[in-house]
């Protein structure tokens, strides 16, 4: 449904997207991750035909982004970041104003404009002044004309910024919905949202695509250091926090250990560089340290990778 090979996009002397290639497939959900300035945004302008790639080529529902500009046009709804409005008009009086543009008529056009209504939670504010709207109202508002033509492809870009948790659930449900019969490609800085509703997620960093996969799959590729956390009773080991860590680090065969004097308890994260001969798992060894130093032992557990710790090992 989305296939990008190549793309590339050039400000001058600056490459912002280089070289970009992936695909999404029909009824995907897909998150379009990366750190600010990572090339998101111009990637999306270029696929909504705002911008003309500088190289490569994208096409979308089978049309060129170059050559059938106003076909890809027609097929997709676009989100853009700063959702841009005209704030003299009211809600509804854009809602219609857009169905002209999109060419809406006879029953079709009523029903559309009042599925978007609902659908965004726009009810209560359909016959106020765009200018008087909540940014959590403005941001429904665009989506609900992002859909209003019931496009095969959704580009959204910061769908969810500025809903409060409750609204932005609503969303969220609103998008799985819409998988059913609909591609989304979503940028989004918000990683549990990738979790939630994204079949797979493409990381940019410096324009250049990092990773790409399902969530689950890329926490898996990531998972080859072992992290635990250990905590003892303050006092376990005479010589306080920092001899308890010297005897971590010299003992423990830890690749790193970070302590944190929490009072109550002390807190040390160890990491364990990926090694053949080392065991899976390092926390019967640590057990056995604790028990022969003779310290109160607290906690001890592994730490599975998170996403976000995916996210910035990939983009720092």
């Amino acid at each position: 449904m989305i296939t990008l090979k190549g793309l590339t996009k050039r400000f001058g002397d600056v490459s912002a997207v280089s070289e970009l290639s992936f695909e999404v497939q029909p009824r995907e959900v897909v998150g379009f991750l990366g750190p600010n300035g990572a090339g998101k945004t111009t990637t999306l302008r270029m696929l909504a035909g705002f911008l003309a790639p500088t190289s490569g080529t994208a096409e979308l529902a089978g049309f060129d982004v170059r050559r059938d500009s106003l076909e890809v046009r027609r097929r997709i709804g676009y989100l853009p970041e700063n959702n841009p409005l005209y704030e003299e008009m009211d809600a509804g009086e854009y809602l219609e104003w857009i169905a002209d543009v999109r060419g809406l008529s006879g029953p079709a056009r009523s029903a559309r404009i009042r599925s978007g209504v609902e659908a965004c939670g726009l009810g209560e504010a359909v016959a106020k002044p765009i200018g008087l709207l909540s940014k959590g109202f403005r941001q429904r508002l665009g989506l609900a004309a992002a859909m209003l033509h019931d496009p095969d492809i959704l580009l959204l870009d910061e769908p969810t910024s500025g809903l409060d948790p409750n609204k932005t659930r609503e969303v969220r449900d609103l998008i799985l919905r819409l998988k059913e019969a609909k591609t989304v490609l979503i940028s989004t800085h918000i990683l549990p949202e990738v979790e939630a509703v994204c079949d797979r997620a493409v990381i940019l960093h410096k324009g250049r695509l990092a990773a790409v996969g399902a969530p689950r799959e890329l926490l898996r590729q990531a998972g080859g250091a072992a992290r635990v956390r250990l905590c003892l009773k303050p006092g376990s080991e005479p010589g306080g926090i920092g001899a308890a860590r010297a005897v971590l680090e010299a003992e423990a065969g830890a690749s790193g250990v970070e302590a944190v004097d929490a009072r109550e308890q002390w807190e040390f994260t160890l990491e364990f560089a990926p090694d053949a001969a080392a065991p899976a798992d390092p926390r019967e060894a640590l057990f056995r340290l604790s028990v022969g130093r003779g310290w109160t032992l607290l906690e001890l557990r592994r730490l599975e990778a998170t996403f976000e710790s995916v996210f910035r090992e990939l983009t720092l």
